[in-house]
């Protein structure tokens, strides 16, 4: 995982009275259910692929996820910004979080998303739905060499054709308007008419 600036905190206080401050970046549950309410948050949205050695995408990994009502659902590596953390940073956590230390995610030198998704509360203003907030992200289409293994809390990584991940079939299995996502990523790289 890369690292992002660390600033001293601003009450000197905190410093000589020992207090230990939160990690940058982190905030408390009550505060991010505070922004959260209040302003939109940054996030990025990952579509992990495979190019073969001319460049052309060859396969979509797709994470399995359960919701907490308990169905299976497919994801993509998805992820705040945090505070004072680079986009290519945040891109880096988020895939080694869901994909493993070793998935060699190859990020580009000047990081440009294919598209931005604004996830609303309220269903149907966009095709991006998230009932805790209001979210700007950011997605982009990564491609990955390494060894993938499914992290954290997902269940499982399949590695599908792009014909394979537009399908209807698998866009069923996607919720919150990331299947969408999945489609849009592989018109970008024109692997979708």
């Amino acid at each position: 995982m890369t690292d992002t600036a660390e600033f001293p905190p601003d009450d000197d206080r905190a410093r000589d009275t020992g207090f230990e401050a939160a990690p940058t970046g982190w905030l408390t549950p009550e505060d991010i259910a505070a922004a959260r309410a209040q302003l939109p948050l940054v996030y990025v949205d990952a579509v992990p692929v495979q190019v073969d050695e001319s460049g052309d995408v060859v396969s979509v990994g797709l994470l399995l996820r359960a919701t907490p009502l308990g169905s299976m659902t497919r994801a993509l590596v998805s992820g705040r910004v945090l505070y004072h953390e680079r986009v290519r940073d945040a891109l880096l956590r988020h895939i080694e979080k869901d994909l493993g230390p070793v998935a060699l995610p190859q990020i580009p030198a000047s990081p440009q998303p294919f598209t931005v998704a604004e996830y609303f509360p309220t269903p149907g203003i966009t095709p991006f739905h998230d009932p805790r907030q209001h979210a700007i992200s950011l997605a982009y289409v990564v491609p990955v060499n390494g060894d993938c293994r499914p992290q954290q809390n997902a269940l499982d990584l399949a590695w599908l054709t792009p014909e394979e991940a537009c399908s209807d079939t698998v866009q069923a299995e996607m919720v919150n308007g990331q299947g969408t996502l999945v489609r849009q990523a592989m018109a970008h790289v024109g692997r979708l008419d």
